[in-house]
């Protein structure tokens, strides 16, 4: 049962430090103390130092040896390195969802959707607009079937997410992003492997062109 719990309180508190970092309250460059953060969430040290060392396998955080871990940067040239991968992966996922993908699987996506649509209605809000992307992209993933490739997309949209230009609180931004999701699942429901592809890769590609825009005002 300690176990149990224990696994609990871990990804707890990896949810924690992610919301920050995605927040910008730990910003690039932030230090990850474990001491600190310990005290500041109210844990034990272990838990948050298990954490911080998925941050750093996750590419979210570096760690420079006498100076312990920080929050990572991420450049123009490797934002635009981590979309390229992923515009090829996430087309492949939509792709590989598209064929596997059950009758309640596709009816899981389409409420996954319908929910962001419903969302369009209340007033941005940063945080809740990365989960709710990538709580999208993560189920079109897993219907794909391949351990690799989730894990591999996983840590590129964790560094995408790291690139904060103002995307998740850009109202026009949101509405986009939400049409093109529609677009994926729509490919998925109907069984277009390879519409289901391109718009997935489209939807990367747009959102690269999105964050550049919002990057130079």
């Amino acid at each position: 049962m300690g176990d149990g719990s224990d696994s609990l309180l871990g990804e707890a508190v990896y949810k924690q430090l992610l919301d920050r970092i995605f927040t910008g309250e730990l910003p690039p460059g932030a230090p990850l103390s474990v001491p600190a953060l310990a005290a500041a969430l109210d844990v034990s040290r272990s838990p948050v130092r298990d954490s911080v060392q998925r941050l750093v396998a996750d590419g979210l955080a570096v760690h420079t040896p006498h100076a312990g871990a920080r929050v990572a940067h991420v450049d123009e040239r490797e934002i635009a390195d981590v979309l390229a991968v992923r515009e090829l992966l996430d087309g492949y996922a939509a792709r590989e969802a598209t064929l596997r993908a059950s009758a309640s699987d596709v009816r899981r996506l389409a409420a996954l959707v319908e929910g962001q649509q419903a969302r369009l209605a209340e007033p941005a809000d940063a945080l809740a607009e990365a989960r709710h992307d990538l709580e999208f992209h993560t189920a079109v993933r897993d219907l794909a079937g391949n351990r690799a490739l989730s894990d591999a997309l996983h840590r590129l949209d964790a560094k995408a997410h790291l690139y904060n230009t103002g995307l998740w609180s850009d109202e026009a931004g949101r509405r986009f992003a939400v049409a093109e999701h529609v677009a994926i699942a729509h490919a998925i429901e109907i069984g277009d492997a390879a519409c289901a592809e391109r718009a997935a890769a489209a939807h990367v590609a747009a959102l690269g062109v999105r964050m550049r825009r919002l990057a130079l005002g």
